[in-house]
């Protein structure tokens, strides 16, 4: 696959972004099933989208039309899926605040199927530090900045308390991280050239509820 021929992924929009690891987990799923070949209409049928919008989205991601009557080769199909989405180039993270949310996500395996891989832990207080979680050893906040220079990781995560954020953004950029994933509910203030995705639970939490007073009004 020639990665040239395919869109850049800061071109396309935020929805398509949503969709495609929702694509991407269908068609792990059928290759389990030992089915080889997809369709775009199977795809759109099973995930109830519209099959105009998967056809659109997959010429986007896939270099390779689907053949009419059969559809893409299952394989193939991943491989391309992975490649945009750099699945199969695992990036290197460090997170900080080992509490219960952040122990949950050192303990989770599953993100290097996505192409993430934390390599290490910080935290500030002694009954954690030197610690390991899932084999991932937590270091002092003091190491920080040297471990992610040496290493020459971009990616850092945030699991602190809202108070603590800003300061370990902060010390985060400092060190060299260009990308943030945080998960502490507070808007963090960063330079253009840095890339943060919030997760806040308690936003997302509220867009639920309302959704559902609605709809049993």
């Amino acid at each position: 696959m020639n990665k040239d021929q395919l869109l850049d992924i800061d071109d396309i929009s935020t929805a398509m972004l949503m969709r495609l690891p929702r694509y991407y987990n269908y068609l792990k799923e059928k290759n389990e099933e030992k089915m080889e070949v997809i369709s775009s209409t199977k795809m759109a049928e099973d995930l109830k989208l519209n099959p105009i919008l998967v056809r659109k989205d997959l010429a986007l991601v896939s270099s390779t039309a689907g053949k009419p009557r059969v559809g893409f080769v299952l394989d193939e199909l991943i491989d391309d899926f992975e490649t945009f989405l750099g699945y199969n180039n695992v990036d290197d993270a460090i997170l900080v605040g080992v509490g219960r949310l952040g122990t949950t996500l050192l303990s989770y395996d599953g993100f290097k199927d996505y192409g993430l891989n934390i390599v290490a832990a910080f935290d500030e207080r002694e009954d954690v530090i030197h610690q390991k979680v899932n084999d991932k050893m937590v270091f002092p906040i003091e190491k920080l900045s040297n471990l992610v220079k040496r290493l020459n990781i971009h990616l850092g995560i945030i699991t602190v308390p809202k108070q603590c954020a800003q300061d370990v953004c902060d010390l985060m950029i400092q060190s060299g991280i260009k990308a943030i994933w945080n998960f502490a509910p507070i808007h963090l203030v960063v330079p253009d050239h840095i890339v943060v995705k919030d997760e806040n639970m308690a936003a997302s939490l509220a867009v639920l509820s309302r959704k559902l007073a609605k709809m049993i009004k």
